[in-house]
Protein backbone atom coordinates (compact mmCIF):
# COMPACT_ATOMS: atom_id res chain seq x y z
CA UNK A 1 0.00 0.00 0.00
CA UNK A 2 1.26 3.46 -0.86
CA UNK A 3 1.13 6.30 1.63
CA UNK A 4 -2.09 8.27 1.19
CA UNK A 5 -0.42 11.48 2.43
CA UNK A 6 2.66 11.76 0.21
CA UNK A 7 1.95 8.98 -2.33
CA UNK A 8 5.73 8.57 -2.68
CA UNK A 9 6.52 5.32 -0.88
CA UNK A 10 5.13 1.99 0.20
CA UNK A 11 4.38 1.83 3.89
CA UNK A 12 6.39 -0.57 6.07
CA UNK A 13 5.79 -2.25 9.42
CA UNK A 14 7.50 -0.30 12.21
CA UNK A 15 6.73 1.37 15.51
CA UNK A 16 5.78 4.96 16.17
CA UNK A 17 4.77 7.30 18.97
CA UNK A 18 1.17 8.43 19.37
CA UNK A 19 0.14 11.55 21.28
CA UNK A 20 -3.44 11.68 22.54
CA UNK A 21 -4.70 14.92 24.09
CA UNK A 22 -8.06 15.90 25.53
CA UNK A 23 -8.59 18.93 27.74
CA UNK A 24 -5.81 18.73 30.37
CA UNK A 25 -4.96 15.10 29.57
CA UNK A 26 -1.80 14.42 27.55
CA UNK A 27 -0.71 10.83 26.87
CA UNK A 28 2.32 9.81 24.83
CA UNK A 29 2.33 6.17 23.78
CA UNK A 30 5.77 4.89 22.69
CA UNK A 31 6.63 1.91 20.47
CA UNK A 32 3.14 1.57 19.00
CA UNK A 33 3.05 -1.00 16.16
CA UNK A 34 1.92 0.59 12.92
CA UNK A 35 2.42 0.81 9.19
CA UNK A 36 4.72 3.80 8.63
CA UNK A 37 5.71 5.70 5.49
CA UNK A 38 9.50 5.83 5.25
CA UNK A 39 9.24 9.01 3.15
CA UNK A 40 7.00 11.33 5.20
CA UNK A 41 6.62 9.44 8.48
CA UNK A 42 2.82 9.16 8.37
CA UNK A 43 1.73 6.25 10.58
CA UNK A 44 -1.31 4.01 10.25
CA UNK A 45 -2.33 2.01 13.33
CA UNK A 46 -4.77 -0.82 12.77
CA UNK A 47 -8.21 -0.99 14.37
CA UNK A 48 -7.17 -3.28 17.24
CA UNK A 49 -4.19 -1.12 18.21
CA UNK A 50 -6.32 2.04 18.02
CA UNK A 51 -8.97 0.46 20.25
CA UNK A 52 -6.32 -0.46 22.85
CA UNK A 53 -4.93 3.08 22.84
CA UNK A 54 -8.37 4.64 23.26
CA UNK A 55 -9.42 2.23 26.04
CA UNK A 56 -6.17 2.89 27.89
CA UNK A 57 -6.57 6.65 27.48
CA UNK A 58 -10.14 6.52 28.78
CA UNK A 59 -9.10 4.45 31.81
CA UNK A 60 -6.28 6.87 32.63
CA UNK A 61 -8.54 9.90 32.17
CA UNK A 62 -11.10 8.43 34.58
CA UNK A 63 -8.28 7.79 37.08
CA UNK A 64 -7.38 11.50 36.98
CA UNK A 65 -4.14 11.21 35.04
CA UNK A 66 -3.01 14.52 33.54
CA UNK A 67 0.25 13.69 31.76
CA UNK A 68 1.82 10.32 31.15
CA UNK A 69 4.34 8.58 28.89
CA UNK A 70 3.45 4.93 28.31
CA UNK A 71 5.18 2.02 26.57
CA UNK A 72 2.63 0.36 24.29
CA UNK A 73 3.62 -3.08 25.64
CA UNK A 74 2.50 -1.90 29.09
CA UNK A 75 -1.10 -1.25 27.95
CA UNK A 76 -2.12 -4.85 28.55
CA UNK A 77 -1.61 -6.26 25.07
Amino acid sequence: MRCVVCNQAKIIFATTSVLLERDELSLMFKNVPAQVCPNCGEAYADEQVTAILLRTAERLALAGTKKEEIEYAMTGT
